[in-house]
């Protein structure tokens, strides 16, 4: 291992609390830094960011868990399509030229840019969680959080919460981006879950899946039998895991001072400028 890449800590620990003051999943910011500025080649980039987005993401989780805002039932349905496509995911980004995996991750930002800058802002998120309370039905999920919060609801449209589910998974195991940015709009919109469960749910599916798709990609690391991949992997992680771990304590108070309307914009317009620039230079 080297110590060439010092420097991602602090850029890890930034990265952090952006990524979960935002709500965002860490692994496409690191992505792009991976990719264009370390040269990386596109699977080894994707299977960093991803093992480095576990961290992040591991430390969040077990907030949520205390939190008691897992639907574990629904995460568990989720599971079952996130993950074979996460493997998909893994498997295609193996196979087809890095040419092409760059293509579709530039055009996942562009795509995940203009859904962020186009969703539900806070009073509308409110307004959901609202209407989604009114209709649930006797028979509906009645989950109470640690701090006596009650939420009632009623899962509709199942098969669309599978299907991006299982389109989120495969685009996190090739481009180790969509899940997150996926499933959780999905979920409050389209199977009318309220949003903190719908966070706490997909964040626990993420990291599930996430945890799948490292190991297939360990898997292909020792197939390929390269120990300076292995070592460059290592040396990056032991900068990265630490980094994340400190910023995801310091994102949730960075996040309640910010407004998080404005804070979404400027993180979509930067996503969909990464996004151009990388298309761009394939490009030319």
């Amino acid at each position: 291992m080297t110590l060439d890449y010092w420097f991602l800590f602090p850029i890890s620990i930034a990265i952090a609390t952006l990524a979960m003051a935002s709500g965002i999943g860490g692994a496409v910011f690191f992505s792009p830094i991976f990719l264009l500025w370390l040269k990386l080649e596109p699977t080894t980039a994707v299977g960093t960011a991803l093992l480095t987005e576990l961290f992040g993401f591991g430390s969040g989780v077990v907030a949520y868990v205390r939190s008691k805002r897992i639907d574990y039932r629904l995460g568990a349905s989720l599971l079952v399509f996130s993950v074979p496509g996460a493997v998909v995911g893994v498997l295609l980004a193996d196979q087809v030229p890095p040419v092409v995996v760059k293509s579709v991750f530039a055009a996942g930002l562009l795509m995940l840019g203009y859904q962020m800058y186009s969703s539900w802002r806070s009073e509308d998120r409110e307004r959901l969680d609202e209407e989604i309370a009114t209709e649930a039905g006797p028979a509906g999920t009645r989950i109470v959080d640690r701090d006596g919060h009650v939420f009632t609801y009623t899962i509709r449209n199942k098969t669309m919460g599978r299907v991006f589910a299982a389109v989120g998974g495969m685009f996190l195991g090739m481009v180790s981006v969509g899940l997150a940015e996926l499933e959780e709009y999905e979920l409050v919109s389209r199977c009318r879950v309220p949003s903190p469960v719908a966070v706490a749910t997909s964040i626990f599916v993420v990291v599930c899946t996430v945890l799948v798709a490292i190991t297939a990609h360990g898997y292909t690391f020792l197939l390929e039998s390269d120990p300076a991949r292995m070592r460059q992997v290592a040396s990056i992680a032991v900068f990265t895991a630490p980094g994340v771990l400190i910023g995801g304590q310091i994102g949730p108070r960075v996040g309640a001072k910010l407004d998080p309307d404005k804070l979404k914009v400027v993180i979509s317009a930067v996503f969909m400028a990464v996004g151009l620039f990388m298309l761009t230079t394939l490009a030319l």
